[in-house]
């Protein structure tokens, strides 16, 4: 049996280019090549070869992060194309990617959310109305984004006025949610119809950040990663139930990650992503690392579950 011809797409176009690139990087030293021909293709320049070379490949590897990557639109070529991928296809990835959506789905399915307000562009927006209606501080986010890009936490009016022109410059469409206090904890989970939970991990960033932000995810050290999470036995479960129960009301296929909030007294679920960081720091790999499986069989089962359907 010959190797299974594969495309390994990672770059494109959003914000999280360099992170997508890194992740392709990563799985490209770790795919076995005596198992796989590996094709590397970057939609941002590679768009036309992929499509005409795309009836000599068997799959796609997919780890573009963001817009245009993540949220459906790339997946749907894939389908038009008969290449089968690794992931969620056009529409869980549609609806992991909008956090109002998502939001409902989860709220609707008895999910805990933190409450929200949500806004267009060119909407009077008052910010002292904010702070009376969710408390302080507030969190401030873009609809469509990832890695917390656009992400900020205020406490007073000026500074949501700044955060909404940061905001609003990335989105048409901005979410203003509560503030939940608590530890920061994310859950992996790998699978299609029978999914299951990865080891939950804790994250505490460095004094010097606020929250988990985007340099804190990615620069070596900003952040400490307990694997798994130091948290009580009832809230552990409790996080793994949450996200499996996500991964299959949103539709996920072959993994997702969610992340969470953990308080005292509750669990509360933030959002989902479809195609979780795959370099040499990200929290999916350690999390599969915990579980007893290399980063090389956690591609060749991500494979595995690409053809399960």
């Amino acid at each position: 049996m010959g190797k299974l011809r594969v495309a390994l797409i990672s770059g494109g176009w959003s914000r999280e280019r360099e992170v997508s690139l890194k992740s392709g990087q990563n799985v490209y030293d770790n795919l076995d090549k005596d198992k796989y021909d590996v094709k590397t293709y970057d939609p941002s320049r590679d768009l036309l070869r992929l499509i005409e070379e795309s009836k000599d490949l068997d799959l796609a590897l997919l780890f573009l992060h963001g817009k245009k990557g993540e949220d459906g639109s790339i997946q749907g070529l894939l389908d038009l194309l008969n290449l089968p991928y690794v992931g969620s296809g056009v529409l869980a990835s549609a609806l992991a990617m909008n956090k109002v959506v998502s939001k409902e789905l989860y709220r609707f399915s008895g999910l805990n959310v933190p409450n929200e307000m949500v806004f267009f562009r060119n909407q009077d927006i008052d910010p002292a109305h904010i702070l009376s209606a969710l408390g302080k501080p507030v969190v401030i986010k873009p609809v469509e984004e990832g890695s917390s890009i656009g992400l900020s936490i205020c406490s007073t009016r000026g500074d949501i006025v700044k955060a909404m022109k940061d905001a609003f410059a990335i989105s048409s469409e901005v979410m203003f949610e509560e503030y939940i206090n608590g530890r920061e904890v994310s859950c992996g989970v790998i699978g299609n119809r029978e999914p299951e939970a990865l080891p939950v991990i804790e994250i505490i960033p460095q004094e010097k950040y606020r929250f988990f932000s985007y340099t804190a995810k990615y620069e070596p050290g900003a952040s400490q990663e307990i694997c798994p999470a130091q948290i009580s036995s009832d809230a552990y479960k409790k996080v793994q139930s949450f996200a499996i129960k996500a991964h299959c009301l949103l539709g996920c296929r072959g993994f997702s990650r969610s992340d969470m909030i953990v308080t005292a007294q509750e669990v509360y679920i933030l959002e989902t992503n479809t195609i979780p960081g795959m370099t040499e720091n990200s929290l999916f790999p350690l999390a599969a690392r915990t579980a007893g499986l290399s980063f090389c069989n956690l591609l060749d089962r991500l494979i595995e579950l690409a053809f399960e359907d």
